[in-house]
């Protein structure tokens, strides 16, 4: 059963702590020489950016003000112009030190952030690939790839600028303090009182936004899950005409997403206006008392600067806010990483695991059970045999009786609930994965194939082959004749699951992979269900070959196919009921010849 369907809400298996602040930054450490850089160049402009008001101060206070006191002479206004000119000049150097300062770091951290999403992807990704098929038939993949993609893709400006601003907003902070307290004391207290009204409103609506935006980004995965879902079945989707069904449920889901997200954005928008009137009130009450404190000691130098580095110190304290926003959304999107990077492969390398020798093929079920979740039926129940190597097994049954499940055991897509699957006598649990694998090919009931070329897709298992070798895998499987007939033979491009092919192409593409690879076993899952029958005598003859001296096993409804295999197993009831060849289980009159005449009986009525 799975997790949740597209309109289900995911739950958080893992709980926000402060633990994924820091695992985010040890993406950010490969990095650390290109911020220290950055985090150098900012605290430069940002001083240099400070001295701005200050200039005004010296300006107004050293060069201006005197020239109000009575007549100036000649000389006192001499003094002011140079004075203000050589502050004018140091004016526009500050400003050019600030734009050069911008545009490193602008260069620096957009190649640093997307060098740190780059890798988080990467790790992301590859984990993927190491999760068992239990995790994916538990999810619906639109909602897994949302993780990989948009939940990515929304920490970019967080690592990219995020990480670095918070540092020197920081440092501006306090340089700006600095400032301000050398000017004036009194002043700057005065407009810090501010302070413990925005800290008490920030915890206060932290938890709100927390869980709007987690709503948030349920809501979308639902969506993004959706449209993954209607994607691939848009066929039968149009079959059934079905268009306006599903419009109404993707209104509904994008109704929800939008509900959330504005919920969303009404908590996030709270910060930037308190702080703003906050910023506006503390300039009124300077301005209110710095005039009546003219005769106190403050100068009109000092009233304009002070006023310039209110507007300052507010900025710094704006772009924190607009950070923590940025952590709040991001902490319900690492919530969802992590959970993922967190989820532990129920099928991996156990410890002191080593490499599979080169497999001869001898294979063995003992005391099999399985069942595919905890506290559910038993799939297969106690079930035991031997195969030798070389022997070509068909496994037939009713749907449901647990052949593919069988042939998973045995590429270790799943581990046995009870009992062992050995192969040359050693339990597949002991050995590496990939060792295991690389010596079986799989040919699966679900044919996939991929965007790219014919060749390539038959090369998928077998990188180094040559051109020669996956033509002669084609022309075994009876696919090259129909491959020579495409605009461009094997370099013909096809799309994303082969829908410009044949059912029956795509399976003999996938046969021809799974060939090529070469495998001591191979598995054939319902490996000619689509192919006519006038090519399912070629591939047939084609296969005597390939399969002599490989261990096989081959599931098939068509009983056809398979009465030539070493032995048959009819399995049902989770367990193997009959065992033989095909002329023993017809004689023995049970339940695979009760169905062999079955089929016999209906192709006649046909």
């Amino acid at each position: 059963m799975a997790r949740n369907k597209f309109d289900i809400d995911e739950d958080l298996q893992v709980k926000f702590n402060k633990k994924h602040i820091i695992r985010v930054l040890k993406y950010v450490k490969p990095y650390w020489k290109n911020i220290l850089i950055t985090i150098f160049l900012m605290i430069v402009s940002s001083i240099a950016g400070l001295l701005g008001p200050f200039i005004t101060k010296v300006a107004i206070d050293s060069y201006l003000e005197p020239l109000t006191d009575g007549v100036p002479d000649g000389d006192a206004i001499r003094r002011s112009i140079l004075g203000i000119l050589l502050l004018s000049l140091l004016f526009l150097a500050l400003l050019a030190v600030i734009g050069v300062c911008i545009k490193i770091r602008l260069r620096i951290m957009s190649e640093t952030g997307q060098s740190i999403i780059h890798d988080l992807r990467l790790d992301l990704f590859n984990h993927l690939q190491e999760l068992p098929f239990t995790y994916y038939d538990n999810r619906p993949h639109g909602k897994i790839l949302v993780r990989v993609v948009n939940y990515v893709n929304s920490l970019s400006d967080l690592l990219s600028n995020g990480i670095v601003n918070v540092i020197i907003d920081s440092f501006s902070l306090v340089f700006i303090l600095v400032f301000m307290l050398i000017i004036d004391v009194r002043l700057t207290l005065i407009c810090t009182a501010g302070l413990p009204v925005l800290i008490t409103a920030v915890m206060f609506i932290k938890n709100v936004q927390r869980r709007r935006s987690q709503r948030m980004s349920s809501k979308l995965s639902n969506l993004n899950a959706y449209i993954h879902e209607s994607l691939n079945g848009i066929k039968v989707t149009q079959s059934f005409a079905r268009e306006e069904v599903n419009l109404s449920i993707f209104e509904r889901l994008n109704s929800d997403y939008r509900s959330a997200w504005i919920s969303y954005i009404k908590s996030q928008i709270i910060m930037w206006p308190m702080i703003d009137n906050l910023s506006l009130i503390s300039i009124c009450l300077i301005y209110v008392i710095g005039v009546s404190w003219l005769d106190r000691g403050v100068t009109v130098g000092v009233l304009v600067a002070f006023v310039q580095y209110i507007w300052r110190f507010w900025q710094p304290i704006i772009n924190l806010g607009n950070f923590y926003n940025q952590i709040i959304t991001a902490v319900a999107y690492l919530e969802r990483i992590f959970e993922t990077l967190d989820e532990k492969p129920t099928v991996a390398d156990m410890p002191g695991a080593i490499e599979m020798p080169e497999i001869k093929g001898d294979v063995e079920f003992r005391n099999v059970s399985f069942r595919y979740e905890e506290n559910s039926n038993l799939v297969l129940d106690n079930i035991s045999f031997k195969v030798n190597s070389g022997e070509a097994i068909a496994l037939v049954g009713p749907t449901g009786a647990g052949k593919t499940t069988i042939v998973n055991l045995l590429s270790r897509f799943y581990d046995v609930t009870g009992g062992k699957v050995l192969i040359d006598g050693i339990d597949l649990r002991d050995v590496k994965l990939k060792s295991l694998r690389r010596q079986m090919g799989i040919m699966l009931q679900d044919t996939f194939i991929f965007s790219g070329t014919v060749m390539d897709n038959i090369r998928y298992g077998k990188l180094d082959a040559s051109d020669e070798e996956v033509m002669e895998a084609a022309k075994a499987v009876k696919a090259h004749d129909f491959i020579m007939k495409m605009e461009e033979g094997y370099n013909t491009q096809v799309n994303e699951r082969g829908t410009r092919l044949s059912v029956g192409q795509r399976q003999l593409i996938s046969f021809a992979r799974a060939l090529l690879a070469d495998p001591r076993i191979l598995i054939l899952d319902e490996a000619t269900s689509s192919i006519d029958t006038e090519t399912e005598v070629a591939v047939q003859a084609g296969l005597e070959r390939l399969l002599k001296g490989r261990t096989s096993f081959i599931i098939a409804h068509r009983l056809s196919t398979i009465k030539n295999a070493s032995k048959i197993f009819y399995i049902d009831n989770h367990r193997i009921i009959e065992v033989g060849n095909h002329e023993e289980l017809m004689k023995k009159r049970g339940a695979y010849y009760e169905l062999y005449m079955s089929q016999f009986k209906f192709l006649e009525a046909v």
